[in-house]
């Protein structure tokens, strides 16, 4: 069965993986995961504490609804974002276009960048407006090197379920050693031996209301 696309409950597409078995975002609200989970408990977070030049790592580009979101959000409020993302299974460019985010967000306008983002040559920064610069890998998290350091991870590997590799001390470890001293990682996961990992390897970890379909969410701090 091929990956296939799914509209969440706020209206917004996400994607079933065929590999995984799950979606890409929750069915509950695709928009509202990204914006609850990673806007606002990860780069506000940071924005608030007058921060102008935030560098973002995330962890499963996927559709790429988080990183669009981030750009539109780093050329409303003029903060400049270092965005990098690595993804295993890359979306080609002909599925991404199907997505209704563009039409959605009514933004037209970002068409490009949004384009730029599945289509880009993997490992190099290409630049998506005056604010936001954007680079992605294409590999596996664990095995890929990754020598930059980060303000804020967006955390959305696939659940536990289907990527238990990705939630372990081995896993937790090298995301606390890619933050910043004061860098947060921010996932929708909440499972207590996720946070039980993140502490073992140094993480103060922080349980916040969840979006939609989920009653808590995880701010880990470094």
């Amino acid at each position: 069965m091929d990956d296939h696309k799914v509209i969440s409950e706020d209206g917004f597409h996400t994607i079933s993986s065929s590999v995984y078995g799950v979606t890409y975002h929750s069915i509950y609200g695709a928009l509202n995961e990204s914006i609850t989970v990673f806007l606002s408990a990860g780069l506000q977070f940071q924005i608030l504490k007058g921060k102008k030049k935030i560098s973002i790592f995330e962890m499963g580009l996927g559709t790429g609804l988080n990183a669009l979101l981030t750009l539109i959000d780093a050329d409303t409020t003029n903060i400049n974002i270092d965005y990098t993302a690595i993804e295993l299974h890359p979306l080609n460019w002909q599925d991404a276009s199907e997505l209704n985010y563009i039409s959605e967000l009514n933004g037209q306008h970002w068409k490009p960048s949004f384009q730029s983002m599945h289509t880009s040559p993997p490992g190099q920064y290409i630049d998506l407006s005056s604010t936001f610069r954007f680079r992605k890998y294409h590999g596996d998290l664990l095995s890929t090197d990754i020598e930059d350091q980060y303000d804020v991870i967006y955390y959305d590997a696939f659940a536990p379920t289907a990527q238990e590799e990705l939630w372990t001390p081995i896993a937790m470890e090298k995301m606390y050693n890619m933050l910043h001293p004061g860098g947060v990682l921010v996932t929708y996961c909440a499972k207590g031996s996720f946070k039980r990992a993140l502490r073992s390897v140094g993480f103060k970890v922080e349980a916040l209301p969840g979006p939609p379909g989920k009653r808590e969410m995880t701010r880990a701090h470094k």
